[in-house]
This record gives structure tokens, C-alpha cells and sequence, in this order.
């Protein structure tokens, strides 16, 4: 989780991507979460590969801490300070790389059941996709195992998109194949990449097979973590969780489901939801609002939002019908 997430800028400016809150918890806390409850096995260890201290701070590291604690593992905090690729991002954390391990990548979604296959070397899960050119895709054999990874494919090969969670029973080997890849020449600007290490133990005879999800939802721009939030926020009331805090003060509101209202907001003389989610300490008034994503600490007042993402200490005062601002900002 070491990149800075330009395409959801404004609201990846002060916030890594993916400490984003969305339907109520941050993007890399869902993704630990789901992880360790479908997987059958305890978790021990959870290893952040973060980027720049000077973003991913002291605040992200404690924050990052409490999620691995809360799952009764110990947390391991590991830099990439170079943009150099997803291998040299793994290698960042090789002291964590020993057993069984899942790699993922932290800034999506999932619903899924992860069940671990005990004959394969390894898993990558996946997802079918109606335009596999614009994803990493898997090739299977006839015996349903991957042979081939390929990148955003231009001649149809394959429309099982890789989601970017890998399993591997022995972590060793995927750790030995990097270090090799690693040593190889690059031309500037050329990455070191995971699917290289997996495509060498692929070569050397390792089994690799895919799972599948459920639901695999993106957080790229303000638009789809809006898609995000919604299809978030209808998962987590099937599932039966509470999304709205026992200390909201409401007056003269009405919330329509499914939404996410944390402690302490204060509706007033407002209709909020459906599919909108409010951050803790946030203030609406005088509006109505759905399909939004709304963070800590703000304060709308006489507004009519559909599909608007704002973040936190925001001060909005207005009748604009969309917007997308990040911390901090007034507009009044």
C-alpha cells in the first residue's frame, strides 16, 4: 500500500488510499478482515509495505497496528520508498516472507471464500470481466490450473481478470525466484514485478490454481468508490451489521437503508440515504442527500447532493447537486 493514489486525488491528499474509509472502515482494514474470516488458519503476522514516512506517518502506522491486534497478530511495518515496481514491493517485506502467506494488494474489495487449495503451490484469485484488455488476466489449462499470466492481453486469451491476491503455501520459494528477478538488468523506469517471480516457479513446476470471488469492487477514482460504498453498504446489511452509531442525534430527519452513520453525527431537518455513508462527528443539515460518501468531522448545511464524495473537516454550504472536494476545504 505504498503508492499515493493520484486518480482518487482530491481525497487521497492527506489520506493514503487505502486508510479511505469507505461504508464506515478503511479500504485496508475490510480487506485484512475479510482475509482472516474466511481463511481457516490463524493469522500471526500482518506485514504493511507503506510508502514515504512523511505520508504514511506514525498516525497510519498505529492505525495499521490496531487492525493486525484486533485479529490477535502482531503487525511488521515495511518502507518502499521507490515507486519500483509489485516484486520489489513484496522483497520489501522479505523478512516477513517464511510459510504459508496471502499478498494482497490494498486498495480493493472483496466477498469471497478463500478457500485455500492444499494440492497447489499457490492461488491467484480472480474474477471474470466483460473487458480483459484493460486488466492482468490468467490462462488456464485443460486441467483448470494456470499456465500463462498475461498483461492487459490485445487478442482475446482469457477474461479471468487478476484481482490482486495471491496465496503461496511456502513463501520461500516465491521470496527465492524475486531475489533471482531482481538481479536481472533493467532498462530505466522498467519494473520489478510479482508476476515475474510467479511466472519462474510456474517454470520450475509449481501448481498454481485460481480462486474465485464474489464480489470484487475498486476504490480507483471518486466514481467507482461511490459504486464502492454502495455495493458496500447493501453487502454489510445483508450480512446483518450495524451501520448506524447509538448516539446520533436526530431531529426532524429521516434516514433511508441502507446508509452508514457514525458516533456522533447530528442530523437536522435532513432526509439522508439511500446508499450514503457519514463519517463520525459530521453535522447535515438542512439537506437531502443519497448515493454520497461523506468522512469525519464535516458540517453540509442546505444542500441537495446525489453522488458526491467529500472529505473530512470539510465546511459545505450550498445547492450545487455534485461535488468531489477533499480535507479541509469550505465552500460556502
Amino acid at each position: 500500500m505504498a503508492g499515493r493514489g493520484s486518480r482518487l486525488r482530491p481525497h487521497s491528499l492527506s489520506v493514503p488510499k487505502p486508510m479511505l474509509p469507505v461504508a464506515g472502515s478503511p479500504i485496508v482494514a475490510q480487506l485484512v478482515n475479510e482475509i482472516a474470516r474466511v481463511v481457516a488458519k490463524p493469522i500471526e503476522e500482518v506485514a504493511y509495505v507503506l510508502g514515504d514516512p512523511a505520508f504514511f506517518g506514525k498516525a497510519i502506522e498505529e492505525e495499521l497496528t490496531e487492525v493486525a491486534n484486533e485479529l490477535g497478530a502482531k503487525a511488521k511495518i515495511y518502507r518502499q520508498l521507490e515507486p519500483l515496481g509489485t516484486g520489489h514491493a513484496v522483497m520489501c517485506a522479505s523478512d516477513s516472507l517464511t510459510g504459508p502467506i496471502i499478498v494482497a494488494y490494498a486498495d480493493t474489495l472483496i466477498r469471497t471464500d478463500l478457500s485455500l487449495d492444499p494440492e497447489s503451490d499457490g492461488m491467484i484469485w480472480v474474477k471474470k470481466v466483460s473487458n480483459p484488455k484493460a486488466y492482468g488476466v490468467v490462462q488456464l489449462n485443460e486441467n483448470d490450473k494456470i499456465n500463462s499470466l498475461v498483461e492487459k492481453p490485445q487478442e482475446f486469451v482469457s477474461d479471468l481478470a487478476v484481482i490482486g491476491i495471491y496465496y503461496f503455501r511456502d513463501a520461500a520459494l516465491i521470496k527465492s525466484e524475486l531475489t533471482d528477478s531482481m538481479k536481472k538488468a533493467r532498462s530505466h523506469g522498467e519494473e520489478f514485478l510479482l508476476n515475474e517471480g510467479i511466472l519462474s516457479m510456474m517454470k520450475k513446476g509449481a501448481i498454481f490454481t485460481p480462486g474465485k470471488v464474489k464480489e470484487w469492487m475498486d476504490c480507483g477514482n471518486p466514481k467507482i468508490t461511490l459504486e464502492t460504498n454502495k455495493k458496500m453498504l447493501g453487502i454489510l446489511t445483508e450480512e446483518g451489521n450495524k451501520l448506524i452509531a447509538d448516539n446520533i442525534k436526530k431531529e426532524n430527519s429521516e434516514i433511508i437503508p441502507p446508509c452508514y452513520i457514525g458516533k456522533g453525527v447530528v442530523l437536522k431537518n435532513s432526509i439522508v440515504g439511500p446508499n450514503v455513508s457519514i463519517g463520525e462527528g459530521s453535522l447535515v443539515e438542512n439537506s437531502t442527500i443519497s448515493d454520497c460518501l461523506i468522512q469525519k468531522n464535516t458540517a453540509i448545511k442546505n444542500a441537495k447532493l446525489f453522488g458526491s464524495m467529500i472529505g473530512n473537516h470539510v465546511k459545505y454550504d450550498g445547492n450545487h447537486t455534485f461535488i468531489s472536494i477533499g480535507d479541509y476545504s469550505e465552500l460556502t
